[in-house]
């Protein structure tokens, strides 16, 4: 068996584009990749392009070796454009290695380490009393995790193309802290919450808005600052004892190395479409694992990355939840049933273990070929005095 193509398919899905990737062999199996850098679709397709006529006519079964293949072909390695295609390809090299063997993907990274995986729910409007009602029936529908999502506020979090949205986090972390405060004496005592700021704030910011909040308020902060400075996560890190959920921004082992290394987080919120795949996951996840760190998968794209998002936690002893955007707060968007025939469903606030042979996701083609890529860029966003701030 070898690889005989590469296909990617740019498809409009509800509100952004998915990037779906298809790899065939000269036998007839197949496997689905999702690749994970919304808003820059065309720039890891061309590097799946290229990637295309390094794999085609290669064994697909040895995923290890052509990762490597793939992340060294070229001297500059690294970067999430190339990171984004690696991770598609490896999915879908695993989905047919599962095929090929009858088994589902968590049976080829050594077995499942529980029988169901649990999600945690989203919430957050511009409205404070809508939030604390939403949160409210998320914890009454079993959900043991909320998140409070307060990057979408203040307009932050209206898609509205090329209209910028206004952004002002001093204003925000006030209101912010009094919503938080709100919504935890709303929740069960057993009910963990979290907020995300989307790496919004400065560290003055973030810390401003954490020592606003009683102790225990919080049982975690994603995201508040960007990634790219370890060290003013280090910083951040003196000022607060909140644990800190980071990672859905690394693109490799290498980014992650000074986070685990300097215990600089508690939770990874790895992303299996954009850190290098399966391949690279499971080598972080187990790296987290010796510091103690569990796993809550970033999981913001579609049914694929929906689907690899869950064997990982099948397989993984360091796991705590994974994002489901979707809940009785937050509903599913129109997906098109017909492009994704099959795909994971949630019972109550778990999923089941897939039992189906690889991922368990099948793609329509025809409808993928009809549905097209439309150009589309995340929010602008602005400060009061037009300066430009972090979406």
């Amino acid at each position: 068996m070898v690889i005989e193509d590469v296909v990617a398919y740019p498809v409009w899905v509800g509100r952004r584009n998915q990037l779906l990737v298809k790899v065939t062999t000269d036998c007839g199996l197949y496997g689905w990749g999702e690749a994970g850098l919304p808003s820059r679709e065309k720039a890891v397709m061309g590097a799946i392009e290229h990637y295309r006529g390094l794999i085609v006519g290669r064994d697909p079964m040895e995923v290890g070796r052509l990762w490597q293949l793939l992340y060294r072909s070229q001297y500059f390695e690294g970067g999430h454009v190339l990171s984004a295609a690696i991770s598609a390809i490896d999915i879908a090299l695993h989905d047919i290695r599962g095929k090929a063997l009858g088994v589902p993907v968590w049976q080829l990274l050594g077995g499942k380490q529980r029988e169901m995986v649990e999600a945690f729910g989203s919430c957050g409007t511009d409205s404070d009393e809508e939030t604390i009602e939403q949160a409210a029936m998320l914890a009454k529908s079993g959900f043991r995790c909320v998140r409070l999502q307060l990057a979408w506020r203040d307009g932050a979090g209206r898609l509205e193309g090329e209209t910028p949205g206004t952004y002002e986090a001093r204003t925000a972390i006030a209101r912010d802290a009094e919503l938080v405060c709100a919504v935890r004496e709303r929740l069960p005592s057993d009910v963990s919450l979290g907020v995300d700021y989307h790496h919004r704030l400065s560290v003055a910011e973030a810390a401003s808005f954490c020592q606003r909040l009683p102790a225990g308020t919080l049982d975690f902060l994603e995201e508040p600052i960007r990634d790219e400075c370890p060290s003013a996560y280090g910083a951040l890190r003196r000022m607060t004892p909140i644990p800190f959920a980071i990672g859905e921004e690394f693109g490799s082992k290498w980014q992650a190395l000074p986070y685990i290394e300097q215990d600089l987080m508690q939770f990874l919120r790895i992303d299996i479409c954009l850190v290098g795949g399966f391949t690279e996951a499971m080598k972080v996840s187990a790296w987290a694992e010796a510091h103690y760190i569990d796993v809550m998968p970033h999981n913001p794209l579609g049914p694929i990355c929906l689907a690899a998002s869950i064997h990982l936690a099948a397989a993984l002893p360091n796991f705590s939840w994974v994002e489901y955007l979707h809940s009785p707060v937050l509903p599913e968007p129109a997906l098109d049933e017909e492009l994704f025939p099959q795909r994971p469903k949630i019972d109550g606030t778990r999923f089941p273990l897939p039992t189906e042979p690889g991922l368990g996701v099948e793609v329509n083609e025809d409808v993928a070929k009809r549905k097209a890529f439309a150009f589309f860029e995340m929010p602008k966003l602005r400060r009061s005095d037009g300066s430009l701030t972090n979406w």
